[in-house]
């Protein structure tokens, strides 16, 4: 297991400045951020990318599930909590009402590596649209499934943690690896159970009603640099044309989409 998985606030800082790197200039190549702009974060964990964005004036709101992600978010972000430029949700999203859960929609929505842990990822996406306002955006940030860790397999302990591709045997080998390895870890199960290819999200992107605005894949993914010390790098050309190959040599992908008109 890598360290920073349970060095929480070095995790935090992290993903903060990976957010302001990498995430809002992404952002900022089609739609500027303006003061007062509400953006949600659907899965905003400890809350990094929300005090990111909330630096630059946006009115933010986080929706989180887990227990633990809840109170490190309530933590890390109590200054932006009391000035009322940040709030936190503790709700499943399927489970927020969009017509009295807040008072005006959202010009920009984030999802930053949730995708893949969502069962009925086409319900979802087709749920969101009933948060944007017309002409918003939503963000999101992935892994593709069948790149060398993107059963998220890092997390682990041992040789299994350092092994990359494994998360691509049978699901019967795989459970049997874990059983070895001592490590039930359901959230692994649930991440081969949802891995989300780059092909797949588009087409589920498009049977919802999204256009892909802008997208970009990364042979070396921005966040690598503060976890590995690796330079960031563009996937090349060539290989974002090879569909269903660029999958196993991509270890991350932006996309932002708008409705269609």
């Amino acid at each position: 297991m890598l360290e920073f998985h349970t060095d929480y606030k070095r995790y935090f800082a992290l993903q903060y400045d990976n957010a302001r790197q990498a995430i809002i200039p992404f952002i900022e190549e089609i739609r500027p951020l303006e003061p007062g702009m509400r953006l949600l974060e659907i899965g905003c964990g400890q809350g990094s990318l929300l005090k990111a964005f909330a630096e630059r004036g946006l009115q933010c709101v986080g929706v989180e599930m887990f227990a633990l992600w809840l109170e490190m978010a309530r933590e890390n972000l109590a200054t932006e909590i009391a000035l009322g430029s940040i709030s936190i949700i503790d709700s499943n999203i399927y489970d927020v009402n969009p017509n009295t859960a807040w008072t005006s929609k959202f010009d920009i929505i984030v999802l930053k590596d949730v995708i893949e842990h969502i069962h009925d990822q086409k319900k979802l996406m087709s749920w969101m649209k009933s948060f944007l306002n017309p002409g918003g955006m939503v963000f999101f940030a992935f892994p593709p499934w069948q790149m060398p860790y993107g059963g998220h397999q890092q997390v682990m302990p041992g040789w299994l943690g350092k092994t990359p591709y494994w998360h691509l045997l049978p699901m019967p080998l795989f459970k049997a690896l874990l059983k070895a390895n001592k490590t039930p870890a359901p959230e692994l199960v649930e991440i081969k159970e949802t891995g989300i290819s780059i092909e797949r999200f588009e087409r589920i992107a498009h049977q919802t009603g999204y256009t892909v605005q802008k997208k970009q894949h990364w042979l070396i993914n921005p966040v690598y640099q503060y976890k590995f010390g690796w330079k960031p790098r563009k996937q090349l050309w060539l290989i974002t044309k090879l569909v269903y190959i660029r999958n196993f040599f991509t270890t991350g992908v932006f996309y932002a989409l708008v409705t269609k008109s």
